[in-house]
């Protein structure tokens, strides 16, 4: 199991989340309707070691939850056709044809690829938003919002530095172990 530091920033969110959401069964994984298989079992690392495979910008978005600045991604530009990975675990998240320009300032998905990305309730700016999260790594990517295009009008905002991009046609790098 990955083992966290407490941060003071950390346990206020966790007791702010706690006091203001509905009671849920089960975490955002065992929320999931993901089938374990190999490709999406769960991958268990300390902290330590992914700060140890990971710059500290990524290490912050993905395992500490912060957001990177707006319009800073390379990816916004990105228009080849591929697949966007999770640049912690390598998991095929997103193909390049649901992505498209939402004007935030982050890489947008209309929908993600199957079984891949599990939810939970985010409370940090006091109001809820629904968190999504690399099923395999546990690595946060985005929130979810209902403003997109069709042919789901959900909006998949995603940290650029949670993903790395594999054109079509360019070897994909194994998964992490």
């Amino acid at each position: 199991m990955r083992k966290e530091a407490m941060t003071r920033k950390r346990f206020l969110r966790r007791l702010l989340a706690v006091a203001l959401a509905p009671a849920v069964p089960g975490s955002w994984l065992k929320g999931s309707s993901v089938q374990a298989s190999q490709e999406t079992a769960k991958l268990e690392k300390l902290d330590l070691e992914w700060q140890t495979l990971l710059a500290p910008d990524v290490y912050s978005v993905l395992f500490e939850e912060n957001t990177e600045r707006p319009h800073s991604s390379p990816l916004n530009n990105e228009k080849r056709d591929g697949l966007y990975i999770c640049a912690a675990c390598y998991l095929p998240l997103f193909d390049s044809q649901t992505k498209y320009e939402s004007g935030t300032g982050w890489p947008s998905f209309f929908s993600p690829l199957a079984g891949r990305l599990g939810t939970k309730r985010d409370f940090k700016l006091l109001w809820p938003r629904t968190e999504y999260h690399c099923v395999r790594c546990g690595g946060h990517q985005g929130h979810i919002f209902n403003d997109g295009p069709q042919p789901t009008g959900q909006r998949w905002c995603n940290n650029g530095l949670a993903l790395w991009f594999v054109p079509t046609g360019s070897r994909m790098p194994p998964l992490r172990t």
